[in-house]
């Protein structure tokens, strides 16, 4: 009796100790935030933008050849003890977090590897560009500390623009530059920040409003500094770069537009691919889907020709509208105006598709005026703190180049249901961690932004022909990215053809074919994730249609989508199909 009450106790004491040593649900789970925690506040002590502290060696990103390999190899520690992590025995919400947060500093090693640091600039714009928009709109001035703060950040403009200038001369020495011909014009985006009274710069603006309520004597003493800044350190800085890139950037700019050109120039897009895709697809797939998609919209676009009877060719057609006055506003004021009124149309209809919605406002604002000649027709700019709203920017440079017949789809996809929907959803879900309420997934938002064109369908929009027409032009503007943005990276389609497919194929303005083509010639990869996105959507909804029959609620299949926040396009899938399988055995228990 003794010897087996042994036995017991020793086996007993074996049980625990083996549970002991495995890690339980609860463990892995504790030991995943933490760690979670520990790249969030890593983050902010690297990125200055999510830093409002005055106690900062550096008020704009370092960019120091030091900084960014200690960053590289910070990061690759982290993704080690990530994947050491057992992510089956995490909760379902933490494997989501895992997912998100792994695939982020993913991101930031790739970039590193791959050198996208040598090129800190797109057609669209740069770092000179981005630094007024962010070191702006990451401030908080409503109180004092917020203006000492950007005044540091504006001392600080010098020396990260010749940091970004070294990694540039590096780019020149390696032949990692972007092809000349996407860089005409380009010294505009530059000089356009240039002014000989400091009051008329963007960096001005937040000294013309006493937004911190100071006595007159202190904000006139912050005014006087701002003007002493901006003279002595950001316009010189503006100068020097302007110098650099007409006599020494642009002349070394290469011939060639494909990013396979450049060293590991496959790989790199390989990579870009399956990062804004968020699919292992490959390049061959994405390039087919495409064609596929041209073809199948080309017809519905050839029906509005004939239902308005217009005698001619689709060449003929797009053309007329290009050209016809009817089509365009006369004025920047009308083109906002117009958007407006089109936005408050759509607000009206939102509770039609969704049960929640989101607390934050938007306006509607011109495209700043020294970016607009290359920007985008249109584009989201979120808010950037709680005292603000998000903004739907139109651009209104070149008027008789911004279409009024895009302007529904343009807006549906920009405001609401769109970009703004989506992302103040995402940023009120007070649940998630700060990681994943920031996270701007392409394939997921972009995805959702097309979506949302179609919705405008459902509830009353596109009832002009033209208007319908131009819809569709948007949709086949980015089913044809998949063609040509795989075509000139990948399979040696010149700039040329490029342009002249997306041309033949849809509506847009020649100024926005042209814009939009530089666009993907220095954005690798990018455009590819608009058209997989959307048709991921509409995928798993008429899955949900097909299997849930008359029980299928539209307003809840939008929430299930967006409930998670931005997300992969396969986790997005794993979470539908998750919720048409809980939907169905309620039903059967119900029944």
């Amino acid at each position: 009796m003794v010897k087996n009450f042994a036995l017991l106790l020793s086996s007993v004491l074996l049980s625990a100790l083996l549970v002991g040593c495995k890690l339980t649900p609860k463990s892995a789970d504790s030991e995943f935030t933490k760690l979670a925690q520990e790249v969030e506040l890593y983050t902010k002590q690297i990125e200055p933008y999510k830093n409002q502290s005055l106690d900062m060696a550096y008020y704009l990103p370092n960019l120091s050849e030091d900084a960014l390999a200690d960053q590289y190899r910070r990061r690759q520690a982290f993704l080690s003890r990530l994947d050491n992590i057992p992510e089956s025995q995490l909760n379902d919400e933490n494997q989501i977090n895992l997912t998100i947060l792994r695939a982020q500093i993913q991101n930031k090693v790739d970039e590193y590897r791959f050198k996208k640091h040598y090129m800190p600039l797109t057609s669209e714009g740069g770092f000179h560009s981005r630094v007024a928009i962010e070191a702006i709109g990451s401030n908080d001035f409503s109180h004092a500390s917020g203006f000492e703060l950007y005044l540091s950040r504006l001392d600080d403009i010098p020396r990260f623009f010749e940091q970004n200038i070294a990694w540039m001369r590096k780019g020149i020495a390696t032949g990692r530059v972007l092809p000349k011909v996407v860089l005409q014009g380009y010294e505009s985006s530059i000089s356009g920040f240039i002014f000989d009274d400091v009051t008329q710069s963007a960096f001005y603006s937040p000294f013309k409003t006493n937004s911190a309520r100071l006595s007159e004597t202190q904000f006139a003493k912050l005014q006087a500094r701002a003007k002493t800044v901006i003279k002595e350190k950001v316009m010189p800085a503006y100068q020097s770069y302007l110098k650099f890139f007409t006599e020494q950037y642009l002349p070394a700019a290469r011939d060639t537009i494909a990013v396979k050109d450049l060293p590991d120039g496959q790989a790199y897009y390989e990579n870009r691919a399956a990062h804004y895709t968020t699919t292992d697809m490959t390049v061959e797939q994405i390039h087919q889907l495409g064609l596929q998609e041209v073809a199948r919209i080309r017809g519905e676009m050839e029906a509005i020709i004939k239902e308005v009877g217009f005698k001619g060719t689709f060449a003929e057609f797009t053309q007329f509208l290009r050209t016809d006055p009817q089509f365009y506003a006369t004025t920047p004021e009308q083109l906002l105006k117009e958007a407006t009124f089109i936005s408050k149309r759509i607000d009206a209809q939102l509770p039609k598709l969704f049960h929640t919605l989101p607390r934050r406002p938007y306006g509607v604002a011109p495209v700043p005026a020294s970016i607009a000649p290359k920007y985008t027709t249109g584009r989201y700019y979120p808010a950037s703190n709680d005292l603000e709203a998000g903004y739907y920017w139109v651009n209104t440079y070149a008027l008789d180049k911004r279409p009024l017949y895009v302007l529904e789809a343009l807006t549906l996809h920009e405001a609401v249901p769109g970009h703004h929907l989506q992302i103040a959803l995402n940023e009120e879900m007070d649940h998630l961690p700060r990681y994943r309420r920031n996270e701007y997934i392409s394939a997921f938002g972009e995805g959702w932004g097309l979506y949302s064109e179609y919705l405008g369908l459902e509830v009353g929009f596109y009832q002009d022909p033209y208007s319908n027409f131009g819809r569709l032009t948007y949709e086949m503007w980015r089913a044809a990215r998949l063609v040509v943005d795989t075509g000139m990276h990948m399979y040696g389609w010149s700039r040329e053809k490029a342009m002249n497919f997306m041309r033949d194929n849809t509506a847009l303005s020649l100024h926005n074919v042209k814009t939009e083509t530089d666009r993907y010639i220095s954005w690798p990869a990018q455009a590819l994730s608009y058209k997989i996105g959307e048709l991921t959507i509409k995928r798993l909804r008429a899955d949900a249609e097909q299997k849930l029959g008359e029980h299928f609620d539209l307003r809840e299949f939008h929430y299930q989508v967006l409930r998670h926040g931005s997300i992969p396009l396969y986790v997005l899938e794993e979470q539908i199909n998750r919720y048409i399988e809980r939907t169905l055995t309620q039903l059967g228990t119900n029944n």
